[in-house]
């Protein structure tokens, strides 16, 4: 952190390279745009001889059932969403009831065309580990057919010469069931509903006929209620509960078999504010003041027109919980959570004008409401924007902070800087230049010339940072915490 000291850094690039698999493949709902389609499809199945049928099905499972752990529970979930569509009267027997499953679902190849922008924390199991190692969970965003993104796992060991030992990867990967936010809390539903303009009179006259804790079934029902004797004008009315049910959908919960591997774990678009992907998720293991640990992620919603930043919850990496994040200050991409409280509040890393690092506090960790600048725009190769790459790291000296520049031809850089423990809005070195730019091998891809990354860790004195190589996949790169601080320059 003194000019004497600087020197250039030594960054070694890990042999390791994380690359999409296109044999891994989920089931998705697959329904016609055209809804009276479904009708037709079913009279068709309906109409086989019973002959036709059994030997139909026999088919479908040879091809299938060994690339799906239950597809049989498979189809019968995507038959559910079907129901209504049967003919009154109509009594499917099982063969017929898999069929109709079987031509609604499709399969998807999660990471066809990209894994990248990961992340990596401890993982929650740290036992019977050799002195000296770390066993680690690795997120990323896997992209398949139309771009769309979701969120997949790895796993493994860092061994005490921070060597990557990555877990066998499994040949499934689950699609758990959804369960909506099984109780919400009144207050903060209503203060969601103020910020997203929703009419206050109307979600004011339905919430108040709940209990502070109410399910989504409750709300549901209280909607339709208002809705068969209307109060209000009919048109709001409907706006605002095609709001209340949006946030509703926002908040839900997935659960995972916790004897399947890390591996087999997908995070996969299901409402519709996420419906065209589940972006750049930044994990942190965050403690609070009894030690007591849970995993925190952000990330970015996307419906193919607006971003919504949203939160992830889960102490174990099985179960869940989604959630929305508010306030006027998330309304950008790019938020990271510090691993712990600063003066008894969270902080949070963000970049609310696509521009600058920003940061601000928050006593609630759902909301959000104000932040100021840390950083500028500073050297060449960060003149069009800055922003993290993933969650602060502590350490004795300050809070260090991997951020990324983009420059010239929309080249991404990784950078760092290093900012106050106890007032981290108080930014005390940076790196002048880059500590990762994209080489030869690494700037071919889906978007051309960019490293990136969604969060580092340190591991035996190390900065272990995977990264994304030009959108299409990862690496890994390592550089000693002491050497990148000497190399710093202090901020007057």
């Amino acid at each position: 952190m003194h000019p004497e000291k600087r020197q250039k850094l030594k960054v070694k690039r890990k042999a390791n390279k994380i690359a999409g698999d296109t044999s891994r493949v989920i089931t998705c709902l697959h329904l016609p745009e055209e809804g009276y389609r479904i009708s037709k499809i079913i009279e068709r199945i309906l109409n086989l001889s019973e002959t036709a049928a059994k030997n139909l099905l026999a088919q479908i499972m040879a091809g299938f059932s060994g690339r799906h752990e239950d597809i049989g529970h498979i189809f019968e979930r995507h038959l559910n969403e079907v129901k209504d569509y049967l003919p009154r009267d109509a009594m499917p027997n099982d063969i017929q009831r898999a069929l109709i499953g079987a031509y609604f679902t499709k399969e998807y190849a999660i990471e066809s065309a990209a894994l990248f922008n990961p992340s990596i924390v401890p993982h929650p199991d740290q036992s019977h580990l050799k002195k000296g190692s770390l066993r680690f969970i690795m997120s990323l965003r896997a992209t398949g057919e139309g771009h769309i993104s979701s969120i997949v796992f790895r796993s493994g060991v860092l061994d005490r010469y921070n060597k990557l030992l990555f877990d066998p990867i499994s040949d499934y990967v689950e699609t758990p069931d959804l369960q909506l936010d099984a109780v919400y809390k009144r207050t903060v539903f209503q203060r969601k509903l103020n910020e997203m303009g929703a009419g206050k009179e109307i979600t004011a006259y339905v919430l108040n006929r709940m209990p502070e804790d109410f399910t989504y079934n409750e709300l549901i029902e209280k909607i339709g209620i208002l809705r068969a004797t209307p109060q209000f004008h009919e048109t709001i009315q409907e706006r605002t509960f095609e709001i209340m049910r949006w946030l509703a959908d926002s908040n839900y919960e997935v659960n995972f078999h916790p004897d399947h591997r890390v591996s087999e774990r997908v995070i996969f678009p299901v409402s519709k504010n996420e419906s065209r992907g589940i972006e750049d998720a930044r994990f942190v293991q965050f403690f609070d003041g009894r030690q007591d640990v849970t995993y925190y992620a952000t990330y970015t919603a996307y419906n193919g027109i607006t971003i919504l930043p949203q939160l992830i919850e889960t102490k174990d990496f099985i179960k869940f919980n989604i959630l929305t994040l508010n306030g006027k200050a998330v309304q950008n991409k790019g938020m990271a959570l510090f691993p712990r409280k600063i003066g008894g509040r969270y902080a949070m890393l963000s970049r609310q004008d696509g521009e600058n690092n920003h940061i601000m506090f928050s006593d609630n960790i759902h909301f959000w409401q104000k932040s100021e600048i840390i950083q500028q725009p500073e050297y060449p190769w960060e003149f069009i924007q800055i922003g993290n790459c993933g969650s602060p790291l502590e350490t004795d000296k300050g809070w260090i902070v991997l951020t990324h520049g983009v420059g010239p031809m929309r080249q991404y850089c990784i950078g760092a800087m290093l900012l106050d423990l106890e007032n981290p809005t108080k930014m005390i070195a940076r790196l002048d230049e880059p500590l990762l730019v994209p080489h030869k091998k690494e700037r071919e891809g889906y978007v051309p010339n960019v490293v990136y990354s969604c969060g580092a860790l340190i591991h035996n004195n190390e900065l272990v940072i995977p990264c994304a190589m030009s959108d299409i996949n990862s690496g890994i790169a390592t550089v000693e915490v002491n050497e990148l601080l000497n190399c710093m320059r202090k901020v007057a």
